[in-house]
């Protein structure tokens, strides 16, 4: 077992998108999975949209993409994307 480096965009779907709300629920998401402190940071976009990048530790053996899955049914998300994975430890 190994750890990664992961960081992950969240798209609000409206600039009017509870960002405070987003940032709970996907930092709830992503300890549910895994236990890991998380570095959330907020990019603006254009028009008052701010993105919403993610950045944690991983085990590797978990899939990605049940986390990604699961990010993408926040309500007022748009779209998720792992932007980077990269062997941490082990």
């Amino acid at each position: 077992m190994g750890i990664t480096a992961v960081h992950m965009k969240l798209m609000p779907s409206t600039p009017e998108a509870n960002l405070s709300l987003i940032n709970e629920k996907a930092g709830n998401i992503v300890n549910s999975f895994h236990k890991t402190q998380i570095k959330m940071e907020e990019e603006p976009i254009a028009f008052g949209l701010k993105a919403i990048h993610l950045y944690f530790s991983w085990n590797d053996e978990i899939d990605t993409e049940r986390l990604e899955a699961e990010l993408q049914k926040i309500e007022e998300v748009s779209s998720v994307e792992t932007l980077d994975i990269r062997k941490a430890f082990g």
